[in-house]
């Protein structure tokens, strides 16, 4: 399979329904990105340039009992008009011409048809849903990632296992709510989000025992690929927003995969580490891989696969050490051209995901130097040597081998951390130029992946 391919401005091809607005005034394209403490926008103009942005903030998500995590949709609703307002006031003269949003995976809601929702939406790291994770390890292949708690799966069989009304449920994800109520039609998801749903990315469908797993009046969304067009900014909120009501809305991602969108991947074997709280490893690879012994899984990328996983290691770990001042002091002293001499296996607690999938791993932080400075360099070099063995064990799953790796997150610009990264991991370690996940959505929205048509058979 070849890798996904960027599209010029002159081979992109643009619904007919916004031609005709389009080619009276200079177009502009909008990535909205929802995370977990705010709510981004990007507009963009044909050859990817930023021309404006605007962020607010969201409030955490309610905890009110452990292992709980949800939010009201009315918040991110009231974020996402705020943004968009901000983006218009800022480009007056031009037209918005196609919008895509990306949103936390997992995040998941129950609505209506109509798209109202029934209560709140059950965040990312929520882990309520024991019971359902049980009848999913019954019905789920092995490699599945629908199973687990926080899995999208099983949150929608715990909220409709509570939910008492007669009439037919919709599930949908942080970004397929946003987008619906865009276009003022919901029931559509995209390839990223769906697959903890239990979607086939591979086949295109909705595995048959996903429907074993659901309640009979439970509805799935039908899903497309991201990118593809799923309707027209509603009129009324055109007008609202100060928008061309000729905005195509996209069907969109989730925030990781917009993120390496946006630090622009395009050949098998470019990587993209994000270096945040925690250590994501994203590679680009001809095929998919699955090793749920491994937390290891595939997110479809056009016509190619991002394959990766998520260990517990990351910016989290130095934060409950050194203040982000003495980080940066420290950094800057370091010799990284010699070893600290220490063995640091750096977690922020007990548990690992990746590469080593062991929930009881304790950290290994001992021995403790004296000397601050040495402390840190022995973190930052047990972090560069865990995402080394990640791409050595993608690799001996079947990835191709790292050719280079793009860096984002926060850790990306720190220059002590690079060169100790680029030692253990032998390849050219660069930081991604643009690090916004709505920058990436905005780049979906603009130029869709090639086969964006395709979608699954609605046999819902």
């Amino acid at each position: 399979m070849k890798a996904p391919r960027q599209m010029t401005a002159q081979e992109m091809t643009l619904p007919e329904i916004a031609v005709q607005e389009i080619s009276e005034s200079l177009p502009y394209w909008i990535g909205i990105d929802l995370g977990t403490s705010g709510c981004r926008a990007v507009a963009v103009d044909a050859r990817g340039v930023t021309l404006a942005d605007a962020r607010v903030a969201l409030p955490p998500p309610e905890r009110p009992a452990p292992g709980w995590s949800q939010q009201d949709p009315a918040i991110w609703w009231a974020a996402v008009c705020r943004v968009l307002r901000a983006l218009a006031a800022q480009l007056p003269g031009r037209r918005s011409a196609g919008l895509a949003v990306d949103g936390t995976s997992a995040s998941l809601l129950l609505a209506a048809l109509d798209g109202t929702p029934l209560g709140p939406a059950l965040m990312y790291n929520d882990r309520r849903a024991i019971t359902a994770a049980a009848v999913i390890d019954r019905a789920a292949p092995a490699q599945s990632p629908a199973r687990g708690p926080t899995s999208s799966l099983a949150k929608l069989i715990h909220l409709a296992a509570e939910h008492t009304g007669p009439y037919d449920l919709l599930a949908l994800h942080q970004a397929d709510w946003v987008s619906g109520r865009l276009a003022g039609r919901c029931g559509r998801s995209d390839w990223n989000n769906a697959l903890k749903l239990g979607f086939d990315a591979t086949g295109l469908l909705w595995p048959e025992w996903v429907r074993t797993c659901l309640p009979t009046r439970v509805r799935l969304p039908k899903v497309v690929a991201p990118g593809h067009p799923i309707g027209t900014l509603d009129p009324a909120l055109a007008d609202a927003l100060g928008l061309s009501s000729a905005t195509v809305i996209c069907a969109g991602t989730t925030d990781s995969t917009a993120a390496v969108i946006a630090a622009g991947v395009g050949q098998p074997g470019d990587a993209v580490s994000c270096l945040g709280s925690t250590l994501v490893l994203k590679l680009l690879s001809p095929q998919p891989i699955d090793s749920a012994r491994h937390g290891v899984y595939s997110h479809r990328f056009g016509d190619s696969w991002l394959v990766g996983g998520a260990s517990n290691s990351g910016g989290a770990v130095l934060l409950q050490h050194f203040s982000l001042d003495e980080i940066r002091t420290l950094s800057a002293q370091l010799d990284t051209t010699r070893t600290s001499g220490l063995d640091y296996y750096p977690l922020p607690g007990p548990g690992e995901r990746f590469p080593r999938y062991d929930p009881t791993l304790a950290p290994r932080l001992a021995p403790r130097p004296a000397d601050r400075g040495r402390f840190l360099h022995g973190l930052l070099e047990g972090m560069a040597a865990i995402e080394a063995d990640g791409y050595r064990l993608l690799r001996e799953l079947g990835a191709p081998p790292p050719r280079r790796v793009i860096s984002i997150g926060g850790g990306a610009a720190n220059p002590a951390w690079t060169a100790l990264r680029e030692r253990a991991l032998g390849v050219p370690v660069v930081m991604a130029e643009h690090q916004e996940a709505a920058y990436g959505s905005a780049c979906l929205a603009l130029r869709p992946w090639p086969g964006t048509s395709a979608s699954c058979p609605d046999r819902t």
